[in-house]
Formats: structure tokens, sequence, C-alpha cells
């Protein structure tokens, strides 16, 4: 089972798979008996700590940091409350205390697998993923009983496509410690569907530290997927005959004369067309209200949509399709997103790349064109039949990363949902993780990673709008040179915002975005199975 490792891979084409660590390989339900066990805490953890640690489970997040730093302020169990208050400050977002907190607990008892662990998680929050998981890694080669390591190297193996590593590494997690709130809702996220339905209703019954909103996320997978399991057949199904398609992209305009992005012209239900723009960085479809009244989306269950911007998240509801044709390929009984908002959009409506994660995506940019065709096939694996991929489908066994000969070139990113970052150079510091978004007009940076190589001045004449309305402060950064997959680019002037939203609904710090008038001229090719993305550039062509 090898471990993806973007210590080597995050500035090079072609990811690395080192051998595995011991106690993880194909029988990595168990550490491995011929390996001593990771060091511990020399005695068992006091009454006070675990009251305090109960605290932080069931979401009691002032009373635990209250009774944590009441155990330091008595000098008892310091290093396992520091850890303890690291992780409650990243449940509340505040990651540059939970990074304090984190560091004094090493620097206490820098053996301990809780506070080793609790450190490799703000690494982790901070877009550090490498460093996050060497800590992980040795961790779990020393057989750490700490179970929460290997759910953070779940997390790592999940996101960089191992998905089948991923599903033993949170077994056993699960196995160790089923009522950990974290493992637990990673685990059930794995389950086929029924198994999940379940473990939602068990998970929503108990009581287990998720804000109201986390839990109205879970509420409505668990009304999607029990939709989905009345229906009489498999969801979003291909009922044409083809499995590959071209068609034209269609330019969207800011004005007559400015293009902001291309995107794809879609019929619902048989008679309403729509142009939804083309948006890897959206999930799903979503269209405006009008068009869904028009097409007779069935509605399904309530929600709220967000995105860019201060305003908050929009109304909105997720609904049925029975139809979705685009050009020569029809689909059929799919879920769609509908946002209630007016003007929210101010299009049709986004089609996220991710909805073709079957196929391999080639959104030819530079020559207005896009593409679908078959992925190579696994040399374990039959061809997958050709589908959309609603919001809640539930996929087929996991399989880790293949690299398929003729993807040798490719560039290796990370995937969270349907963001999809990879490694970029901002100057000569270290890399850092950025956010591929057909949906942005341009390059963006936040302030935090701009300053790090040039200054940063207020922008008060440039005003950034997304679903989550507008953006109250925008910023300017001087030249930055942004280097991703084996290209580079000088910005001048670049567009900066505070995307400290965005990182915390991904999990991990996103410095900035490839946006619009970037991958204009480019030919882009996603493979979503096993997260791999090709950039091409014409330079005769833009040199004209």
């Amino acid at each position: 089972m090898p471990f993806w490792q973007p210590a080597s891979a995050q500035t090079s084409s072609n990811p690395t798979t080192p051998a595995a660590p011991p106690g993880t390989g194909v029988t990595a339900t168990a550490p491995n008996a011929s390996q001593p066990p990771a060091p511990a805490s020399p005695r068992p953890a006091s009454p006070n700590i675990l009251d305090a640690d109960k605290l932080l489970r069931e979401g009691d997040l002032d009373e635990a940091i209250d009774a944590y730093h009441k155990l330091i302020a008595k000098n008892e169990e310091m290093a396992l409350s520091y850890a303890g208050l690291a992780r409650a400050y990243l449940k509340r977002h505040q990651v540059s205390d939970a990074s304090a907190a984190a560091q004094k607990a090493l620097d206490l008892a820098p053996t301990y697998p809780a506070v080793r662990t609790t450190y490799a998680e703000v690494l982790f929050r901070q877009g550090k993923l490498a460093d996050a998981e060497k800590e992980f890694v040795a961790l779990i080669r020393e057989n750490t009983p700490y179970p929460r390591a290997y759910l953070g190297m779940a997390r790592i193996s999940e996101a960089a496509s191992y998905h089948k590593q991923a599903k033993r590494l949170i077994d056993y997690a699960h196995d160790k410690d089923p009522d950990d709130p974290d493992i637990r809702k990673f685990w059930l996220h794995t389950l086929s569907r029924e198994e999940r339905m379940k473990a939602l209703r068990d998970y929503l019954n108990a009581k287990n530290g998720d804000d109201p909103e986390e839990r109205s996320h879970v509420s409505v997978e668990l009304s999607l997927l029990e939709e989905e399991a009345s229906q009489p057949s498999h969801p979003c199904r291909l009922t044409s005959k083809l499995t590959s398609l071209q068609t034209d992209l269609r330019p969207m305009l800011y004005d007559p004369t400015h293009l902001r992005g291309y995107g794809l012209s879609v019929r619902l239900n048989g008679g309403t067309s729509a142009t939804l723009l083309l948006d890897t960085g959206a999930g799903g479809i979503l269209v405006d209200r009008k068009i869904a009244e028009k097409a007779g989306i069935r509605r399904v269950v309530e929600t709220k949509i967000g995105g860019v911007g201060d305003k908050g998240d929009a109304n909105g509801y997720i609904g049925y399709a029975d139809s979705i044709k685009i050009g020569d390929l029809e689909f059929q009984h799919c879920l769609i997103e509908v946002i209630d908002q007016k003007k929210a959009l101010g299009d049709d409506g986004l089609i996220g790349a991710n909805v073709f994660s079957r196929f391999l995506v080639d959104l030819d940019f530079s020559n207005g064109k896009f593409r679908l065709n078959t992925l190579p096939t696994r040399p374990e694996d039959p061809q997958p039949a050709a589908a959309l991929v609603s919001r809640n489908s539930t996929g087929p066994q996991p399989h880790d990363r293949y690299v398929a000969p003729e993807m040798k070139s490719y560039t290796p990113v990370y995937r969270f949902g349907h963001l999809l970052l990879l490694w970029t150079q901002v100057g000569k510091v270290p890399p850092k993780l950025f956010l591929l978004d057909s949906g942005a007009f341009g390059n963006t940076i936040s302030p935090a990673a701009a300053r790090e190589v040039t200054k940063v001045y207020g922008d008060s004449d440039t005003t950034i709008k997304g679903l989550s309305g507008k953006v109250n402060d925008v910023f300017r950064a001087n030249s930055v040179t942004l280097t991703f997959g084996h290209l580079r680019q000088e910005n001048q002037d670049i567009v900066s915002f505070d995307t400290t939203a965005l990182s915390d609904s991904a999990g991990a710090e996103i410095s900035g975005t490839l946006g619009f008038a970037l991958l204009r001229m480019l030919d882009v090719k996603i493979d979503y199975r096993d997260g791999l993305v090709d950039f091409q550039f014409d330079a005769n062509k833009w040199r004209r």
C-alpha cells in the first residue's frame, strides 16, 4: 500500500510512491508486531484531562477550553492540555492559537503520540501537508496506539486519491476508537449507501460536537441518500450509447468586449435550455430559480449555498432533473442545486467539472472546445460505466491512484471534495496550495501568502462578488511569480483577499486561485479519479 509523498512530488510532474511504512500494508488492520509501539504517556491520563477531552468531543468548546486552562494553571497534564486546546481552537477555526498551543505541547512532551498527532493536525490545517504527512507516517511506522494518527493519514491519503489506503487506515482508527466524532464522520463516508444511511441516523442521534451548520450538512446528506435509495434506477445514468463527447465552449461575457469564462449548453428535462458556466472551482450543477421552475425541477430538500463573499450563504434547495442533455450525451435522474436568491449567479447557472469525474475531462480553453473521453482502464478493473456524478452519488469500491503510461507527465493534485488543489511556488518560498478555478476571473492570492514575497496594499476600486455576496476587503500585491506543473507566470498587481472561509471549508489552507485569465490560454486535462492534471500551453498562439 504505497504512501503518496507530496514532499518529493510537489515540484515534480511525476508522483512518487515509496514503500509503505510497517504496519500499514495490505493487512493494515493492525500494527506490525515486529516493531515496538510508539512512546506513550508515562502514566494513564488523569480523570481531569479525560473530563476535558469529553467536553471537547461533545462540542462544548467553551467549557473544554476553560477546563484545559485550569489544568495548565495547576501544572496538571500540561502537554495533553495544550494539545486539547489546540484541537479545540482548530474546531473554532482559530488557526494561529491552535498552532501556538500545539507548539507548547510539543515543547513539553515531544514523544507523546497525542501531542505529535495534534501538531500534525495543525500542520494539515496550515496547508503544510508534506510536513503533516511525515509526522503521521513516523507515528504509524512506530505502531502508535493513538487512533487519530491513522485518521490524519487517512485524510491525506483520501485527498491524494489513495482511496483504498484511506479506507484501511480509517477502518483501523474506527475499530480502536469508534466514539471519536471526527473518526466516525470520516469512516461513515466510506460505507455503502445502506450502511451510510444507518450510520448517519445514529450520528445525528448522538452528541457529536457538530455546530449547527455541520449538522445541517449531515442532515441534508441523509435526506439525499434516502431519496436516492427510493429511485427505481441508478441515479444520473447515461442513456445514450456514446462514451465520449466533443462540443464547443460558449463564450460568456462581462460586457460586449470582455470575456469572463466559458460555458456549456445544457438542456434540462427535454425543453429548457441553459448556458452554464464551466467552473472547476464549483461542485455539481447549480441553476437559477427561474431556470429550475421553467424546467420543472422536483424539489427534494432545502439547503444553504455558499461561495466567495462576506454576506453569508444563500437559500436554495436540491432537486431532481429527469433529464440532462449535453451535446449528444443524455443523463437521467440527476441531482442539481437551485439558488433562490435573485441575481446571485448573474447567469443561468454553473456546472462543476467534477460532475464529469468518471471521464477524462479535456477543457481546451485555448481553442474553445470541451471533450470527454474514457479514462484509462486500471489493470485490475473493468471499464466503469459512464455517468454524471451527482452531488451524493455513492462510488464503486475504493482504489488507489493509478498513473497510466500515457499520463506519466501529468501533475498530481490534492482533491478536497470537488476542489482541486495543486502545489504552487510563490516566488522562492515553500510551495503552497492553490485552487484550480476556471470560474474565478483571474489569479488571486491571500494577503498572508503575498506578504511573504512582496508588498500588499488596499484596493477600494476592485469589486469581487461570489455566491455569498461581495468581498469586503480587497487588496493588491505587487509582482508575484507563480510556478505550477511545468509552467510559470509572472503576475503584476495580482488581486488579493482573505481566503480563510474557503480554507476552513476545505480543512487545509488555500493560499490562492489559478483563475480564468490564466486558464483560458491552456488546454487543461483532468483525471478526477486519480487526482491528475495536465496543462498544455501553445506559446506560438499567444505570442502572435
